[in-house]
């Protein structure tokens, strides 16, 4: 099974793609929207659960989320027709590097999906280039709570991006032109939701589809990643989800 279709089922069960509970979602989107028509963009939005809960709740707002990834486009596509709100969002399929638009955003939303531009700052820099005038960021990256081992840290920095702790995250975000007007931290409660939620709905996939030809991958991904979880990082790394203005 490819990492698109596995990361689907993973998030069957907990759609936003980040360790944040219902209520803070709302709170961060209510934060962020600041007028009736304001106009969304998510780059990287995953299944575009943000966008939908967005366009569901404030009435009048339009939305475009962008990913390279599309496994989740059909099911919100279809919650947005039963919610009746098909006509206010749009899902693309594009590298979120790649795409662009003439029409600039209210409210750029980046959550959890720096890693397509590399880093932090180069997320930041596209998110840039698409905001209005006097447009929102909405954030989310992960950071360190406490000093990792050599070993986890390689396990999460093998690629082009590395993280900080809490306050040099926010500090290179201020440094690069930001104000943070408001801030969640994921608490540990929220993360373990997230990762029971993450490995408990493969588990039960892998149980319930017991003749497919994948079920043995599904459940040994949702071992290996409760073990991560459990064994590594729970504790250890953080989420943190900014709310940033332009800074004058």
């Amino acid at each position: 099974m490819d990492r698109q279709t596995l990361t689907a089922l993973a998030h069957a069960d907990h759609p936003i793609s980040a360790p944040l509970n219902d209520r803070n979602v709302a709170e961060v989107l209510d934060r962020a929207i600041r007028r009736p028509d304001a106009h969304l963009l998510d780059l990287g939005c995953g299944e575009g659960a943000w966008l939908l809960r967005a366009v569901q709740e404030h009435d009048g707002v339009t939305a475009v989320g962008v990913d390279i990834w599309d496994a989740g486009f059909d099911a919100t596509r279809a919650d947005a027709e039963r919610l009746g709100v098909a006509d206010r969002l749009e899902l693309v399929h594009q590298d979120v590097t790649a795409y662009r638009s003439d029409r600039k955003a209210d409210v750029v939303l980046s959550v959890g999906a720096a890693y397509a531009f590399g880093e932090l700052l180069p997320a930041l820099a596209a998110a840039r280039g698409h905001l209005a005038e006097d447009g929102v960021v909405v954030l989310g990256d992960c950071f360190w709570e406490r000093t990792p081992s050599p070993e986890l840290r390689a396990e999460f920095e093998n690629g082009p991006q590395s993280y900080a702790d809490l306050p040099t995250t926010v500090a290179r975000v201020v440094a690069d032109g930001w104000t943070p007007v408001h801030g969640h931290v994921s608490t540990p409660a929220e993360w373990d939701e997230y990762e029971w939620s993450w490995t408990g709905s493969l588990a039960a996939w892998a149980l319930d589809h017991p003749d497919h030809p994948d079920r043995d991958q599904v459940l040994a991904t949702s071992a290996a990643h409760r073990e991560s979880w459990l064994n590594g990082y729970r504790g250890v790394l953080g989420f943190v989800t900014l709310v940033l203005r332009r800074t004058p």
